[in-house]
């Protein structure tokens, strides 16, 4: 499992800068300065890596066990703009069991 949440981890991250870049580079670069350079390069490497986000979170997903909400919440972050980096720590934190919800059993 650490190999599945190492691989997730990764491209985790990547997608998430391309993504910054995407949306904070080169949209305005095509926007603003009508030079859609930027978005040519990012965007269609971005979409074949966000693919391969969503293999990373169903194979985790599929080794711990997640029902299917916290699948779609872990899929959904990466299409956020900074949202796939808290999400990445929240699912290090579900692995490694250091982010409990509370419980309304406990005192």
């Amino acid at each position: 499992m650490n190999g599945a949440l190492t691989r997730y981890r990764i491209i985790a991250w990547i997608v998430g800068v391309l993504l910054l870049a995407l949306t904070l580079v080169a949209m305005p670069m095509k926007y603003f300065a009508d030079n859609n350079v930027g978005v040519l390069i990012i965007a269609p490497v971005h979409g074949w890596l966000f693919v391969v986000y969503l293999a990373a979170v169903g194979d985790l997903a599929r080794r711990v066990q997640w029902p299917v909400t916290r699948i779609l919440l872990v899929a959904l972050a990466g299409t956020i703009p900074f949202l796939s980096f808290v999400m990445e720590r929240r699912v290090v934190g579900w692995i490694q069991g250091t982010d409990r919800q509370p419980s309304f059993t406990e005192a």
